[in-house]
């Protein structure tokens, strides 16, 4: 019996060193997801976010493609009654229905991704996606011959309307005269009408396609015709092999420990909390160039991402509209309030705002 109890202790003392924990309880992480974890686009990159995550110190759980309303309202409510530390929603159409949860469950911390809505128990987090976005439109303005660039859009909300906005600004900061055409699909996820937009654009003369949609769709649609093509939310090139140049991508994980290392360290004060950060903090990044981005084109990006990494100098003025009315003088600087409520186009942009 001494023998045993001796083995016992020797074992404890081992495993203590090796890392292993017998008494630390897991923090529980569950995360609602708009589309599938196999698109290829949004939901993918949150869900590598989510598996990021340290596996011994945090359980996870998800569900994927929740439609927004009721069935959102119903999946939120019971990873909060199971008794998740923690719920990421991780569409903007979940915002009033995170926020209407969440006054049931004080003790739950909700976050709710890419929304503008907070209270007591609910945090917001995003990125500064549109540099580089903005990025992807100088490449795209220093690549086009037709000047014409393909925009395919899902939503015409304000996250959505300021990355074309930054598409046609990059691309017109190379090539004055270029033109950003873009197509909205009314879906976040709908590979079909991704791809139908994608060759609505290129048969209109565009000749790189730039896309938002969260399927791989459109560039494998620029790749059929042979035109390039730039991806959103993850490294797509894997698609799109011989057409790809590279993509706006997220880094949830970012987002996602810091997170849980708040909760651990006792924080409380969710309702201030909103991650609004850009390529400095790696949480938006673009994709390693593919090999056919000129050696000079890939130089000036990564000399504009420097000074971005710096001073965010994308949203001055003089800035117009499609209409050529100046909306931002010269000089002037967007706020932030400004930039998340863009609800016009700029100058440079083909195409109208759905309704």
């Amino acid at each position: 019996m001494k023998k045993f109890i001796s083995l016992m202790v020797i074992f404890i003392i081992i495993t203590s060193f090796a890392g292993f924990s017998f008494s630390a309880e897991k923090l529980k992480a569950a995360f609602v997801y708009v589309g599938p974890v196999g698109d290829g686009g949004w939901t993918y990159s949150h869900n590598e976010g989510r598996i990021a995550l340290d596996k011994n110190e945090v359980e996870t759980a998800y569900v994927e493609s929740v439609p927004e309303g009721a069935e959102a309202e119903r999946t939120i409510t019971r990873f909060a009654a199971e008794g998740y530390d923690v719920v990421f929603t991780t569409s903007y159409g979940y915002m009033d229905t995170t926020i209407q949860v969440a006054k049931k469950f004080p003790e739950v911390v909700f976050g709710h991704c890419s929304g503008h809505k907070r209270a007591e128990n609910v945090f917001t987090y995003y990125g500064r996606m549109y540099q580089p976005i903005y990025l992807s439109g100088i490449i795209a303005g220093k690549m086009t011959k037709s000047g014409k660039i393909g925009y395919v859009a899902p939503h015409p909300i304000p996250e959505v309307i300021r990355h074309v906005n930054v598409a046609a600004m990059g691309a017109r900061e190379v090539k004055p005269d270029a033109a950003v055409h873009v197509v909205w699909t009314g879906a976040w996820f709908d590979p079909g009408k991704e791809k139908e937009a994608a060759v609505a654009l290129m048969d209109a003369g565009c000749d790189i396609i730039i896309t938002e949609g969260d399927s791989p769709a459109a560039l494998q649609a620029a790749e059929k015709r042979g035109f390039y093509s730039i991806g959103y939310n993850s490294d797509g090139r894997s698609f799109a092999p011989e057409s790809f140049l590279t993509a706006s991508i997220w880094d949830w994980s970012v987002v996602y420990q810091d997170v849980i290392d708040k909760i651990k360290a006792g924080f409380s004060d969710w309702e201030n909390l909103d991650y609004w950060d850009g390529l400095e903090s790696g949480v938006v990044k673009l994709a390693p160039f593919s090999d056919f981005v000129p050696e000079d084109v890939q130089k000036m990006i990564e000399d504009r991402t420097k000074e971005l990494e710096n001073e965010d100098d994308i949203f001055v003025g003089p800035l117009k509209d499609q209409n050529g009315t100046v909306k931002i003088k010269e000089g002037v600087k967007m706020t932030d309030k400004e930039i998340l409520h863009m609800d016009w186009l700029v100058e440079g942009v083909v195409g109208n705002l759905p309704g």
